[in-house]
């Protein structure tokens, strides 16, 4: 990995897309320390340092690095714009409109994304409304009963939602200027840097709390977990697919061998943030009900605020299960895999074309996804665990959704690197 950044900077146009990228995640990190207009920033800080990473908006926060309970104008982070290309990518699904845009090739790709912008602002605009009304109503950070705004009239709280709003339109900006003029996807490489804003403070949040001793073992365990993390996030079952020969014209075409690659973790981390997000709403509820004494507020504040009790755990694993299986059949679709094959002469060796080949796929897509599922639901539950065992926060550095994003985002760019540099610096057969 080392070397291909190495390469990659010796050569010049790559190190220009390089050094832009480096220049936006700078930017970006500045505006994420930036605070909104009237914010209290004394009283925040003092807030955030007693609670920091708890509360019914950790998930939105670990997208934020920090910055959304630090109420600055990059409050929101990319969380708008991954909920709502969530949101499209199962509506392609349901809506014959959007599954024929998505078949149009690039220009219904471009229309797909264009409706992403607008529902990623409105969704911006919703989450912002609630973030400054429980700012508003000081139930934002938990036992925090100073004020968090100088000005709490209704005309500042318009300001601010208006300012995080255009916060992630700028930030939807940079995304696309990293994927046009740098290297890799830009929203995957700013949520990476979001995630990893956060690392070293968890990591010396271990330290202080436990020692060296227990800080050393931690390092130990997460350097074993990523490397497993690594190993099943390349993993893959190869089905070999074999095309016919067939003449067209005085030429002949086919008669090559492939494969289709079924990825162990074919979900990727969506299953990991419906999860997180569905189990989020109760705890939402008693947020916005703080100071009640009725029943199902103290049974949720029990059970679902923390983390760190066992129904909340066996919850959330079953979730990440449910919704690994539910993502998966919805974004492979053996039966179109299996015609696309019968209408260009490809079949599985030892299977027919059709329904069998369909069939099929369709059993070994079910069997894979399972270790998949079980996978993610383990690696999710690491920091749930060492919210107990070590004292460490909810956003502990080595699991759940931070590992997977950091691997996950690292691999995909070196190997869009290494691919720039065999097409720059490629070596034919006679040297």
């Amino acid at each position: 990995m080392l070397s291909a950044f190495a390469n990659a900077f010796r050569t010049p146009d790559l190190r220009k897309k390089l050094l832009f990228v480096l220049a936006i995640v700078a930017i970006f990190r500045l505006g994420s320390q930036i605070p909104a207009p009237g914010v209290n920033v004394p009283n925040v800080q003092q807030c955030f340092q007693a609670t920091a990473d708890s509360g019914v908006y950790g998930l939105i926060n670990l997208f934020s690095g920090g910055a959304l309970l630090q109420l600055t104008i990059f409050a929101l982070g990319v969380m708008p714009y991954i909920t709502a290309s969530i949101i499209l990518q199962l509506l392609v699904v349901v809506i014959p409109r959007l599954e024929a845009l998505k078949k149009e090739g690039q220009s219904g790709q471009t229309k797909i994304t264009q409706y992403t912008r607008y529902l990623t602002l409105a969704l911006a605009v919703l989450q912002a409304t609630g973030i400054v009304a429980l700012a508003r109503s000081r139930n934002l950070l938990p036992d925090c009963t100073q004020p968090l705004m100088y000005n709490e009239t209704v005309w500042a709280s318009v300001l601010m939602v208006l300012t995080m709003t255009a916060g992630t339109a700028i930030i939807m900006w940079f995304g696309e200027l990293i994927t046009e003029r740098g290297v890799g996807n830009g929203m995957s490489i700013l949520i990476f840097t979001q995630v990893v804003a956060t690392f070293p403070g968890a990591l010396w949040g271990v330290q202080q709390s436990r020692g060296p001793w227990i800080f050393g073992s931690v390092l130990v365990i997460g350097l074993v977990v990523m490397a497993a993390v690594v190993f099943i996030e390349q993993a893959q079952r190869r089905i070999p697919v074999q095309y016919a020969r067939r003449m067209v014209g005085r030429k002949m075409f086919g008669g090559s061998s492939t494969y289709v690659p079924l990825k162990v973790n074919q979900a990727g981390i969506i299953p990991v943030i419906f999860a997180s997000s569905l189990l989020y709403l109760p705890a939402m509820a008693v947020q916005f009900n703080q100071g009640s004494d009725a029943p199902w507020v103290r049974w949720i504040s029990t059970y679902f605020v923390r983390g760190d009790h066992p129904l909340y755990m066996i919850a959330y694993f079953l979730l990440i299960i449910f919704f690994t299986y539910f993502y998966v059949a919805i974004n492979f679709n053996p039966e179109e895999v299996a015609d696309n094959m019968k209408k260009y002469g490809g079949f599985i060796p030892g299977i027919r074309a059709g329904k069998p080949t369909e069939e099929y796929l369709s059993y070994v897509l079910s069997r894979i996804t399972l270790p998949g599922a079980l996978y993610l639901g383990l690696i999710s539950l690491i920091p749930l665990v060492a919210l107990i065992v070590v004292n460490a926060n909810q956003n502990f550095p080595f699991g759940g959704t931070s590992l997977l994003i950091m691997v996950g985002v690292a691999l995909d760019t070196v190997k869009q690197i290494e691919s720039q540099l065999q097409q720059r610096n490629y070596e034919g057969f006679l040297r």
